[in-house]
């Protein structure tokens, strides 16, 4: 019943942009860092500061559309996004409680939330059970997204190159080189450690009680990168080739930014493996970030991020477009079949420094 809902939702929104002078479309975009989500525990200013960037810049896009109205919220320690609504979040206050007020308030819902602990599911679900027109993925294809190991086997099975994922009960799938370990549903380098051999890592894993919630990916040589895409409906456009900047600290990987563009070598690559990626997921929708390591002869998938992700900071520099205006349109148009052409400009995001 949501999808027939959300499809409903979303075919009165069709009608209105048919009729211009009744258009008017009210979106509730949810950052969960920077609106809420952490009200009641500390705010690290890293999370506060790679949310803020995301949100500002989809509130920028939206907020140069016309007929568009914004309403979000905001940590009450954190001042009010350029929003004209910011709803305050306070300690005392029910925050999902507030968030779905908010979405039956709106016509369509924008997350912006990590996958860890089911957050961007929930999100999403939500939406869809108020019949909101949701621009983002499909449930099913986050639960999918949102697992490290899920994602492995889905893709192995479409026969995508990925990077060789395993749990404690199959390492024998790792060669005996380094590898790391992480959170199955971690996002970044969120919970990351490095080992130098699969002997170590066997050893750290018999003392830890949750090692069954952990997966384990060798490490392998290349350059880590990323995919910027829009999806929709099994289709795929390249919108940035984008190297990571990532660093090992104290045995874990931590995430500094990425620059947009600088592996326009490998367009053609990554323009095949967003094609093969939304294939295999249709119900990848909308922005979609892709983490890859580019090897010697191939191109591996490490995860799909099905949301969000800090690369879109810089994406409207790097492809001389506004974004929120393609996803807009990509949603509400049903013509739509690619993105105009777009600029490849090299921008460099950068975080935590």
């Amino acid at each position: 019943m949501a999808a027939i809902s959300a499809l409903r939702a979303r075919d009165l929104t069709l009608q209105k942009i048919n009729n211009r002078n009744d258009f008017h479309v009210k979106i509730f975009v949810c950052e969960f860092v920077t609106g809420g989500g952490l009200y009641r525990e500390p705010l690290p200013s890293s999370l506060a500061q790679e949310g803020a960037l995301m949100l500002n810049a989809v509130m920028s896009g939206l907020s140069r559309l016309p007929d568009i109205e914004i309403v979000t919220t905001h940590d009450a320690r954190l001042a009010a996004s350029h929003a004209r609504a910011s709803v305050k979040i306070m300690p005392e206050q029910d925050v999902w409680a507030i968030w779905e007020q908010c979405m039956r308030e709106a016509d369509a819902v924008w997350p912006i939330a990590p996958e860890s602990d089911g957050v961007l599911l929930r999100l999403c679900e939500l939406a869809m059970r108020h019949g909101k027109l949701l621009l983002a993925s499909h449930p099913d294809a986050i639960r999918v997204a949102a697992s490290k190991i899920a994602t492995c086997k889905h893709l192995v099975d479409a026969g995508i190159p990925v990077v060789t994922t395993c749990t404690r009960f199959n390492l024998e799938l790792l060669g005996n080189g380094a590898c790391v370990v992480k959170p199955d549903d971690g996002t970044s380098g969120e919970g990351s450690r490095v080992f130098e051999n699969k002997q170590a890592l066997s050893d750290w894993l018999s003392k830890q009680q949750h090692a069954d919630t952990l997966v384990i990916q060798s490490l392998e040589a290349g350059i880590p990168a990323s995919i910027s895409m829009l999806c929709m409906n099994g289709e795929a456009w390249l919108l940035s080739c984008n190297r990571q900047r990532v660093e090992c600290v104290d045995e874990s990987f931590c995430y500094r930014g990425s620059v947009l563009n600088d592996l326009q070598s490998c367009w053609s690559q990554f323009d095949m493996l967003a094609k093969q990626v939304a294939r295999a997921l249709p119900g990848l929708a909308g922005y979609i970030g892709i983490d890859v390591i580019i090897g010697e002869n191939t191109v591996r998938v490490l995860e799909i991020n099905p949301r969000l992700t800090t690369s879109y900071a810089g994406l409207e520099q790097a492809i001389g477009r506004n974004p929120a205006e393609l996803i807009l349109n990509m949603f509400y148009n049903g013509g739509f079949s690619s993105p105009p052409l777009i600029e490849r400009n090299i921008v460099e995001v950068r975080l935590n420094e």
